[in-house]
C-alpha cells in the first residue's frame, strides 16, 4: 500500500508529530509499506532530509508559535490523492481540528483518525463537555471566560484550572490556587485561544484510557515527577512522569474507566481510535477530563503504551490504524 505520513502543521504539538512520524515511519515499512513523508508545512521530504527532520528532540517547553501562514499541504493535495491512504501524525491546530481532514475529503483521499465532525468536536474541550454531560460521562464543572473571581468562587471554588478551549499537551494550561491569580492565567490562556475555560481542579490520581476499534485498552496511570499537573515537560522529558500500564486498580475502576472512555469516545462521533483522559477522586468518582482524537504516537505516548499493555504491538496498532481508515472510506457514500 502507497501511504503518505503528514507531521508537522501550525500548532505547538509541531515537534510532538514529528516525534509520532519518526515512529510511524519506520512501523508502516516494517508492514511491507511504501511510505512518503510530507511535511504539512513544507510538502514532500526527499529520503536525504526525512532523518535530519524526523531525528529532532521535543524540548521541554512547546515550540514558538508558527510564523508562517497557511500550510503548503494544501498545494501538495493532488499529489495526496495519488496515495492509498495518509496516515496523520498531526497533533492540535489545523491538522486535528477537521481542517485538514476537509482537505483530504475534497480530494478523496482516505485518512487515519476521525472525519471532520469528530476532529472538530473533540478540539473544542467546551463542546466536548457538553457532549460528555448529555451522555452521562462525568465531567468536572466550568465556566468560560470572562468571569471574575467571586463568579468562580460561587460556581466551582478554588483551585481551578484554566486552559485554552482547542490546544492540546496542556499548553496555555494553569492551576490557580488562588482567586488572586485568576486573571493572569485566564491571560496566558487567551494568548493561544479566544475562548478560555475555568474548570474545577480534581484532585486524585490521573488515569488514561486508549480505544481501538470500539474497543476500550488497558487503563494507565500517570504520576508526574514535576507537580500536580502531567505539564508539557512531564509529558514529553524522559523520567518527568511515571506511567503505570496496566494501571493498580480494583478492577470494577478498571471497567468503569474503559466503559467511559468508550462512551466519550462514541459521544464525539470518532472513528477508530482515541484517548480519554480521567482523574479519579478520593471518593473513587471517575472525571473525564478531555479526549484526544490523535493521540500522540511516540515512543513514549500513552496510546501505544495502552495498546501494548493489552497485547497489540506498536507496528500492529499502525496496521490497525490503516485498515480501519480504509474500511471507513469504503462506506463512505460516493
Amino acid at each position: 500500500m502507497k501511504i503518505a505520513v503528514l507531521f508537522g502543521g501550525d500548532s505547538m504539538e509541531r515537534d510532538v508529530s514529528a516525534a509520532s512520524a519518526a515512529q510511524v515511519v519506520p512501523a508502516l515499512r516494517a508492514n511491507g509499506h511504501d511510505v512518503a513523508v510530507f511535511d504539512a508545512a513544507r510538502g514532500r521530504l526527499a529520503p536525504e532530509d526525512e532523518h535530519r527532520v524526523l531525528a529532532g528532540r521535543i524540548d521541554r517547553l512547546p515550540p514558538p508559535p508558527a510564523a508562517a501562514a497557511g500550510l503548503a499541504v494544501a498545494a501538495a493535495a493532488p499529489e495526496l490523492a495519488r496515495f492509498d491512504l495518509v496516515f496523520l501524525a498531526l497533533h492540535g491546530g489545523r491538522g486535528e481540528n477537521g481542517t485538514i481532514q476537509a482537505l483530504l475529503d475534497l480530494v478523496g483521499v482516505p485518512y487515519t483518525g476521525s472525519g471532520v465532525l469528530g476532529s472538530a468536536i473533540g478540539m473544542d474541550k467546551e463542546v466536548s463537555k457538553r457532549l460528555f454531560r448529555d451522555a452521562g460521562v462525568p465531567t468536572p464543572p466550568w465556566l468560560t471566560a470572562p468571569a471574575d473571581a467571586r463568579e468562580v468562587e460561587a460556581e466551582l471554588g478554588f483551585p481551578v484550572i484554566v486552559k485554552p478551549n482547542a490546544e492540546g499537551s496542556t499548553v496555555g494550561l494553569t492551576l490557580v490556587q488562588r482567586p488572586d491569580e485568576l486573571d493572569a492565567a485566564i491571560a496566558a490562556a487567551r494568548a493561544f485561544d479566544r475562548t478560555v475555560l475555568i474548570e474545577r481542579y480534581i484532585e486524585g490520581r490521573e488515569l488514561t484510557v486508549g480505544v481501538l476499534e470500539d474497543r476500550a485498552l488497558a487503563v494507565g496511570e500517570i504520576i508526574p515527577s514535576t507537580g500536580p499537573i502531567f505539564d508539557y515537560h512531564a509529558k514529553y522529558q524522559a523520567g518527568a512522569a511515571q506511567e503505570i500500564f496496566p494501571a493498580d486498580l480494583p478492577p470494577a475502576v478498571t471497567a468503569r474507566a474503559q466503559a467511559l472512555a468508550l462512551e466519550a469516545h462514541r459521544a464525539l462521533r470518532l472513528d477508530c481510535y482515541s484517548r480519554a483522559d480521567f482523574r479519579l477522586d478520593a471518593a473513587g468518582e471517575l472525571w473525564c477530563l478531555e479526549v484526544n482524537t490523535l493521540p500522540g504516537l511516540t515512543s513514549g505516548s500513552l496510546l501505544p503504551r495502552s495498546a501494548r499493555a493489552a497485547g497489540i504491538a506498536f507496528e500492529e496498532l499502525c496496521e490497525r490504524i490503516c485498515r480501519a481508515a480504509l474500511a471507513r472510506a469504503d462506506k463512505a457514500p460516493s
